[in-house]
């Protein structure tokens, strides 16, 4: 598969950038969801066909298709504990390394398999450089009992912050919402700057039928920036 456009360019320069500084042989790695990832995903199975040797634990279903497509081996999480490395997207990321997740829909799986890792490099392309969250829907999985409850409960904690009425839409729309991995519901709240990303975090974790929010904060190790030309900057975060 080649690149059809500039900001795809810059996505698989981010991924290929990635594989080649961080990534060793012999490594049980944590694949990350979305199209970038989908980039990592693609060149990764190429590496594996040269010879490289890993482990993969997917974020997502679509991510293990994708990787079992490629030649990538798999294994369960449960199965090999603490892995070495995570390459994953972002819809946004920060200065400070803190990201908006979730626009594929796989916040949860994601934030788990990171957060269960020794580095997570972020990939991305120059687009998703921020210099304030929020541009970017933030979005909340929560589970489908009660989860009007749970909305107005969200409502009442963004008020309360200083982030007024924002727009909140069921991924998918009211008649057909998406169904997560995980079977939840996603909201997505339209908050356009986020101020505090860690005290808000922090709350909305707090609220009944909340599973996770799209916040990653203090995750992010390393991030790999592509451009179009094909250079990629790599940021340090810890």
């Amino acid at each position: 598969m080649q690149p059809t456009s500039a900001q795809d360019e810059a996505k698989r320069t981010a991924a290929a950038q990635a594989i080649e500084r961080f990534l060793k042989d012999g490594m049980t790695i944590g694949l990350g969801s979305g199209t970038t990832s989908r980039w990592f995903v693609r060149i990764l199975g190429e590496r594996v066909a040269k010879g490289l040797r890993v482990i993969g634990v997917p974020s997502s279903k679509s991510t293990g298709q994708l990787a079992e497509e490629v030649g990538v081996s798999l294994a369960d999480l449960n199965d090999v504990g603490q892995l070495d490395l995570t390459i994953d997207g972002a819809d946004e990321i920060d200065g400070k390394g803190r990201m908006i997740k979730g626009g594929g829909a796989n916040l949860l799986w994601e934030k788990i398999v990171a957060c269960a890792s020794n580095r997570m490099v972020c990939i991305v392309d120059e687009s998703k450089l921020v210099e304030r969250l929020g541009r970017f829907p933030l979005p909340v999985e929560v589970i489908p009992f009660g989860w009007r409850s749970t909305e107005r409960l969200m409502r009442k904690l963004f008020a309360d912050v200083g982030l007024g009425d924002p727009k909140i839409e069921m991924r998918g729309g009211l008649e057909k919402p998406l169904i997560t991995d995980s079977g939840h519901y996603l909201l997505d709240c339209h908050l356009e700057v986020i101020p505090d990303p860690e005290n808000l975090g922090q709350k909305l974790n707090q609220i009944p039928g909340v599973v996770e929010h799209g916040l990653f904060i203090g995750i992010a190790t390393d991030a790999v920036a592509g451009h179009a030309s094909g250079q990629a900057e790599v940021l340090t975060f810890r």
